[in-house]
């Protein structure tokens, strides 16, 4: 039998939390790339927080996904046929599109990889766009400095885990926050975090307090609600705060009011205490920097001072599933599929 496309579709816009009913799976003929593409087949696809917003037809810094179209998506993988030139059957890339096991895409999309630097997975992870993300939100927003006290939301997380680790190389006290005593255990133990914090606990408040008695320099949010509420208060003069994500509201309906919302800090402190409060798109100025990114982690990893936990599914056709279950925070580090 001749091999197919598997993709996945987006078949319903979710109303709050997404389901499976939302996705369809579907086979389709294996795509011929045309004149200046690459066709690629993925190995490993990346879930993350993103797509879900990718799934709405609100207003966003992105064009949502069409109703039956593939769910959008970064693979890493390897060229099948190329018609395009710099790129041969066999190469190793990052930049296949969409859950789907072939994609045909432009090579500016695509970058070459050697897999015997760092598994293939990472470049998905660590040493991809979550791990670009922290690099890109810290150098440019964040800008720890030596003696200062970070702290990081989702800090076993793709990108948290990452922010985290920079924090340390760049001589900060780093504070994560984690769903949980086995995600706190393995921020300290194995990243190397100078304490971590249940955001499931119901002191966290009194937590920060101890673990920052200096207070707070600089904020990586990647969760909003109560956590960024417990952190905004604690925040120094001329504190940055990093907005990368806001995971506790994203299935809330778009102009819900308050009720429907999880609480938000009262901004007024922001003019006294001079903070800085900024969001960023990674892809707004980070994909040109990749080769440096790429070359500075790699070089971190080899000397034991960047490390990484993967939660890796097996086969594309469980990835509504998981991807569900990142919203809900059941995976524990950086979320891919092994598409086969």
């Amino acid at each position: 039998m001749a091999e197919t496309n598997l993709q996945i579709l987006l078949r319903r816009r979710p109303q709050g939390m997404p389901a499976p009913d939302d996705f369809e799976i579907v086979e389709t003929p294996v795509p011929e790339p045309a004149e200046g593409e690459v066709l690629v087949r993925a190995r490993y696809l990346s879930l993350d927080p993103y797509m879900r917003g990718r799934m709405s037809d609100a207003k966003s810094y992105a064009k949502p996904v069409e109703l039956g179209a593939v769910m959008e998506g970064q693979t890493a993988g390897e060229v099948v046929a190329s018609r395009a030139p710099g790129f041969a059957p066999g190469d190793t890339v990052l930049g296949g599109y969409g859950w789907q096991r072939f994609s045909c895409v432009r090579p500016e999309r695509l970058f070459k990889v050697d897999p015997q630097e760092a598994p293939l997975s990472t470049s998905l992870g660590v040493l991809g766009m979550p791990g670009l993300t922290a690099w890109v939100g810290l150098e440019d927003i964040g800008q720890p400095k030596a003696g200062e006290t970070l702290v990081v939301s989702a800090a076993s997380g793709a990108v948290g885990q990452v922010a985290g680790q920079i924090g340390k190389i760049r001589g900060c006290r780093v504070v994560g926050i984690a769903g949980g005593p086995r995600k706190c255990a393995f921020v300290t133990q194995e990243l190397g975090f100078d304490a971590c914090l249940d955001h499931h606990a119901d002191d966290l408040a009194a937590q920060l307090d101890r673990a920052c008695p200096d207070g707070i320099d600089v904020y990586w949010e990647n969760v909003g609600g109560p956590v960024q509420a417990a952190v905004f208060p604690r925040l120094n003069d001329f504190g940055r705060m990093v907005m990368c994500g806001m995971i506790a509201q994203y299935n809330v309906a778009p102009g819900a009011d308050a009720a429907g919302a999880p609480p938000g800090p009262n901004l007024g402190p922001v003019v006294r205490k001079r903070l800085r409060i900024q969001g960023f798109i990674v892809s707004d100025t980070g994909w040109p920097r990749y080769p440096a990114f790429r070359r500075q982690m790699l070089g971190w990893i080899r000397e034991g001072r960047m490390k990484w936990r993967e939660d890796v599914v097996q086969g594309l056709r469980n990835a509504p599933e998981a991807f569900i279950g990142l919203l809900q925070g059941r995976n524990f580090g950086k979320l891919v599929v092994a598409v086969d």
